[in-house]
């Protein structure tokens, strides 16, 4: 049955059951995603932080990963990277699980902070789960089938995610504050559960390289991987990255204060933001191969600016409705492409190291964008801040096309 579900009937046997496990380990992620994560900086503002500290709560788990992105590369070379995922994996969810008690422990500004302490511990097994995901993907997915395993991954996420949040929002409007988001955070948990326990059986199909190898080159900060062509690519999404998630910490507040958004209107939009991704992804193959993976990429982000563009000058509900429509279709584009680009051009012999520098700068910007964007909201306004976020992104998208 899920062969036939998945799509699986045409996929060599060897590469089934990873292929399988992939698609449910995205699956119930999205019911984390859709849910706990979903509505984490929502549960925040309504409790009364200000962007500064939902800016903060993104900001430090990107500082953490900053300190220990290189060091859990080379920690990640001399260990297998199927069970180094699984335990990280394991030790950073369960962190979802200590959410749903905050009310019972603190008010509300002691909620804010203790949220941001338990994010803060969550971010140490993160680090090395984002550097190994991305080896393990590669070492588990062959090249030729990696458009379409990450295409009905995005489908999966897509189905997964809009049915939670639609359900979240739903709940969480029936439900007296703060029970209703108890509820959400623990239903995340679940998620989080499963997810980890399908990246078990995930394993690669290649044999790993020899481990001691690629730590001799430089040492381990790995200097060396700059000296080489892949520094380009690391620039070129260093500067998608910033220009990403300058935008990030300024979303939850125009849904909130300038849009005046209930939970239900962003479940809502949250689905048909995924309703589309879905729509896009069932289209991804076939743009790859007529525009390669850096082309779907650069164009995709291009097609980022749109949001923050369109979002500045709302204020109606119908205006998110359609700004999410639009996002969703042109996410599916970049979710789905880049990170096949970053693989593509990173070398197979030598993935964590590489990957660990893509996760240094990945947080760098996770980092500077929530704190650089939290500031240019309270200095030029939102509204002005969104623009120069919508900017930005599209001369990434341009730049990666020429010179990534």
């Amino acid at each position: 049955m899920f062969q036939k579900f998945f799509g699986l009937q045409g996929v060599p046997p060897a590469y089934r059951a990873n292929f399988l496990h992939l698609y449910l380990d995205i699956g119930w992620f999205a019911v984390l995603s859709g849910s706990s994560i979903n509505f984490q900086s929502i549960y925040a503002a309504r409790l009364g932080a200000n962007t500064f500290q939902i800016g903060l709560m993104s900001a430090i788990p990107a500082l953490v990963s900053l300190l220990l992105a290189i060091p859990a590369g080379a920690w990640l070379t001399r260990r297998r990277v199927d069970k180094a995922v699984f335990w990280t994996a394991v030790l950073y969810r369960l962190g979802f699980l200590f959410w749903a008690f905050l009310p019972w422990l603190f008010q509300a500004q002691g909620q804010i902070w203790a949220l941001t302490g338990i994010i803060l511990l969550q971010a140490i097994p993160l680090t090395a789960l984002s550097v190994g995901f991305n080896a393990l993907f590669a070492s588990a997915v062959p090249e030729e089938f990696r458009a379409p395993v990450a295409g009905t991954r995005n489908i999966v996420l897509s189905v997964a995610f809009m049915a939670t949040s639609l359900f979240t929002g739903w709940l969480l409007n029936r439900m007296p504050f703060p029970l209703g988001y108890q509820i959400v955070f623990l239903i995340g948990f679940f998620g989080a559960a499963m997810s980890s326990l399908h990246l078990y059986f995930i394993r690669p199909l290649e044999a790993p390289p020899a481990p001691a190898a690629a730590v001799s080159r430089s040492g381990w900060l790995r200097l060396d991987i700059w000296r080489t062509p892949f520094r380009r690519t690391l620039l070129a999404l260093l500067f998608f990255h910033f220009s990403q998630y300058l935008a990030i910490p300024l979303f939850p507040i125009a849904f909130v204060k300038q849009l005046r958004l209930s939970d239900e209107n962003i479940g809502i939009g949250t689905a048909l933001f995924y309703l589309t991704v879905l729509i896009g992804s069932t289209q991804l193959p076939r743009l790859v191969r007529f525009l390669s993976h850096k082309g779907v990429t650069g164009w995709g982000i291009v097609g980022m600016s749109l949001y923050p563009l369109l979002l500045a000058p709302a204020s109606q509900v119908w205006q998110y409705y359609g700004i999410s429509v639009l996002g969703g279709l042109v996410w599916a584009l970049v979710g789905g492409a880049y990170a096949n680009y970053l693989l593509e051009n990173c070398p197979a012999d030598d993935r964590p190291a590489h990957l660990a520098w893509y996760n240094l700068i990945l947080n760098a910007c996770i980092l500077s964008g929530a704190l650089i964007g939290s500031g240019l909201s309270e200095n030029l306004g939102l509204a002005a801040a969104l623009l120069i976020a919508a900017g930005l992104r599209a001369v990434a998208g341009l730049t990666l096309l020429r010179w990534g």
